[in-house]
């Protein structure tokens, strides 16, 4: 009965860790096509990070400093590119008011006969900006979404190959344990014995 169990649980160990491994390389594929793709969509933008000249505050020296002159070409730049650099544009703008902000006093000036005309342009200027800014902000930021996702999956496949490693040399001891114990139980029997005929 021993034996039968020790296979049992030591088969489901070896099964298990052919999962794992089966998991660690989809996890590692997806992690390589995203990284890929992300790289290669930045890179078609062709945006250069900016140098330490057109930084202003210590925040954005600290984000985006290490990568200052470089081609934007991962999630992470991405992200200071976006959180640093034209939010802090936007914000010097509008003077810290949002599209939405913006946009409603640009409606309801625009409807109004008496309204300032060169305060209109300006307004809807002003609008268009805000719109492209957070247009390629939510772009720039997805790529750090779907670069952070790909980094996910890597520890992922990290994980899921250390499993299946575990997996499998429990899985091999526990053969190796119901294979010795079943040797034992045999050598330590009592011999059978046979029927003496008169």
């Amino acid at each position: 009965m021993r034996k039968t169990l020790d296979t049992l649980i030591s088969w489901t160990g070896l099964l298990l860790a052919a999962v794992l491994l089966v998991a660690g390389g989809l996890l590692t594929y997806a992690h390589s096509f995203v990284a890929g793709q992300v790289e290669q969509q930045l890179s078609q933008q062709d945006i250069t990070m900016p140098g330490a000249k057109a930084l202003e505050t210590q925040e954005q020296k600290d984000a985006l400093l290490p990568y200052a002159g470089q081609k934007m070409t991962t999630g992470d730049q991405a992200k200071a590119f976006a959180d640093h650099y034209i939010l802090v544009h936007m914000n010097a703008a509008s003077n810290n008011r949002t599209y939405e902000q913006v946009s409603g006093e640009f409606m309801t000036m625009s409807k109004d006969p008496n309204a300032d005309q060169a305060k209109v342009a300006e307004l809807g200027q002003l609008r268009q900006t805000l719109f492209m800014g957070n247009t390629l902000r939510g772009l720039l930021l997805n790529a750090y979404a779907f670069g952070t996702m790909g980094t996910i999956a890597l520890y992922g496949a990290i994980a899921s190959f250390v499993g299946a490693g575990i997996f499998l040399v429990l899985g091999l001891l526990g053969l190796w344990h119901a294979k010795t114990a079943e040797d034992i139980r045999l050598a330590t029997a009592e011999p059978q014995r046979v029927p003496q005929t008169a």
